[in-house]
C-alpha cells in the first residue's frame, strides 16, 4: 500500500512504525472474514481493511469525522486480523496510532467523554476500583442488568501459601482482578507451591496500562508501565519470570520493550521486562508430568476451553492450556469458532454493549453446544463477561487445577 504521510505524521516515531504497517498491507481481504464486527455488521468500514483505509486517509490529512470515530471505536482489538493477515500486518498497533489521531481531531459527546474519563480514572486504581466495587455489591439488586453484569459475585481466595522456596517467580496482581476475582493469584500461588516455586508479589505493581493506553490516553498509560518497572526492577535478579494470569495483561507487558523503546531513561529496563514476561500456560508445561501424577483420575466432567484473543492472537498462544489439562485428564473441548471474540475486550463491553452482547450470545451459544459443564478461560474480563451470560460456571482454567490438587 503506498502512502504519503501528511507533515504532522512524517519523522515522528508513531508516523514511522504506520507507514511501515501500511506498506505491509496488500488489501486481500483475509481479515474481513474473521473480524467479528464485521461479521454482525456486514459494513466494510467495520472490518481491518476497511479500518485500515480510514487510518491511511486520516494520517495522509484527511480531516476525520465523528463517522471515522465511529468506526475505529467498534473494533474490538481482538487482534484475529493479525493471526490472519499473510502479510504479517501489526493492525493492533495501527488502531492504536489511528484512534489518538482521530480523537485528537474528532470532540467526543459530552457523556461519552465523561464515561471514558470515568472508566481511566478508576478501573487502573485499585484503591478507586475495590471499594466502589463492594459498594456495588451491596446494592446489586437494585441496579439495572447491565450494571449488574459488571458486578459478579467474587469467592473467597483462600489461603496464600506461606514456604520460601529457592525457585521464585513474580506475579502483577493487577488493577479489577484482586477485586473481582481474588482466588486466580492464589490458586496460581498454591498450584505453583505444590511444584515447588513460591510466587512473588511486588506491592507496588498495579494496572499493567492496557486500560488507559486503549483509552487514548497513553501518556498516564506509559506512566503505569513505568512504575511497574520500577516496582520489578530490584526483584528481576531473584525470580526467574513474570508471570500473567490475564493474558490481556500479559500482551500488554510483553510490548513494554516497544511501546517505551523511545524512553531512554527506560528502554532497556522495559525491553528486559518484556523479554521475562511469560503467559501462565507458557511456565506451567515444565511441570506437566509432575502434575499429571498426582491428578491422574481426580478429573470427572468435561469442559470447555475458552481461548482468550489476547492469549491466541496477541500473544499468538495456542494449544497449551488445552494440552497441561488434557495431561491432567481433564476431558476438555474447544467450541465451533473458538477464534472469535467473546465480545468482553476490556472496555469494549462498556462503551459498546450492543455488540458486545451480541457477540458475547453467539460464544456462550457455541460453548453450551459442547455439553461441557464448566468453561475455562484466562482473561479476567472474558470470565466476568461470560459469566453474565450463563449459569454455567466460568473459572480460571488455573482455578480447576487448584481444585483437583486439593
Amino acid at each position: 500500500m503506498q502512502t504519503n504521510l501528511a507533515d504532522f505524521m512524517k519523522g515522528t516515531a508513531d508516523g514511522i512504525e504506520a507507514e511501515s504497517i501500511l506498506r505491509a498491507c496488500v488489501h486481500c481481504g483475509f481479515c474481513t472474514a474473521t473480524c467479528p464486527t464485521y461479521q454482525i455488521l456486514g459494513d466494510e468500514l467495520d472490518g481491518p481493511r476497511g479500518r485500515i483505509y480510514l487510518i491511511k486517509q486520516v494520517l495522509e490529512g484527511a480531516t476525520p469525522t465523528r463517522k471515522t470515530q465511529l468506526h475505529l471505536d467498534r473494533c474490538l482489538t481482538c487482534r484475529n486480523c493479525e493471526s490472519t493477515c499473510p502479510s504479517g500486518v501489526k493492525y493492533g498497533r495501527l488502531i492504536d496510532i489511528g484512534r489518538r489521531v482521530v480523537d485528537e481531531r474528532v470532540p467526543r459527546p459530552p457523556m461519552e467523554r465523561l464515561t471514558r474519563t470515568a472508566l481511566k480514572a478508576s478501573l487502573p486504581r485499585a484503591w478507586v476500583f475495590k471499594p466502589a466495587f463492594k459498594a456495588g455489591q451491596l446494592v446489586r439488586p437494585l441496579l439495572s442488568p447491565s450494571l449488574q453484569d459488571k458486578l459478579p459475585k467474587t469467592a473467597p481466595a483462600g489461603l496464600w501459601p506461606s514456604r520460601v522456596h529457592a525457585r521464585k517467580m513474580l506475579v502483577l496482581d493487577g488493577c479489577v482482578q484482586p477485586s473481582m476475582a481474588p482466588n486466580i493469584n492464589a490458586a496460581t500461588a498454591r498450584v505453583l507451591d505444590a511444584v515447588g516455586v513460591q510466587l512473588v508479589v511486588a506491592p507496588k505493581a498495579g494496572c499493567c496500562g492496557a486500560l488507559r493506553y486503549h483509552l487514548n490516553d497513553q501518556d498516564a498509560a506509559l506512566d503505569d508501565m513505568r512504575r511497574n518497572i520500577d516496582a520489578w526492577w530490584p526483584l528481576l535478579d531473584q525470580v526467574e519470570a513474570i508471570v500473567m494470569t490475564a493474558s490481556g495483561c500479559g500482551v500488554t507487558v510483553k510490548e513494554y520493550g516497544h511501546l517505551l523503546a523511545h524512553d531512554a531513561a527506560y528502554a532497556a529496563r522495559a525491553a528486559r521486562v518484556s523479554l521475562m514476561t511469560r503467559d501462565l500456560s507458557e511456565v506451567m508445561p515444565q511441570f506437566e508430568a509432575e502434575l499429571a501424577g498426582r491428578l491422574a483420575g481426580k478429573a470427572g466432567k468435561r469442559v470447555a476451553w475458552h481461548p482468550p484473543c489476547t492469549l491466541q492472537h496477541g500473544q499468538q498462544i495456542r494449544g497449551k492450556v488445552e494440552a497441561l489439562l488434557r495431561a491432567a485428564g481433564v476431558d476438555v473441548v474447544l467450541c465451533a469458532d473458538s477464534h472469535l471474540c467473546c465480545g468482553s475486550a476490556g472496555t469494549y463491553s462498556v462503551l459498546q454493549p450492543e455488540l458486545s452482547k451480541a457477540l458475547r450470545e453467539r460464544k456462550l451459544a457455541s460453548l453450551a453446544a459442547t455439553g461441557a459443564d464448566e468453561i475455562v478461560s484466562a482473561n479476567i474480563g472474558c470470565l466476568t463477561h461470560l459469566q453474565a451470560g450463563t449459569s454455567t460456571p466460568v473459572t480460571h482454567w488455573i482455578e480447576l487445577i487448584d481444585r483437583m490438587l486439593a
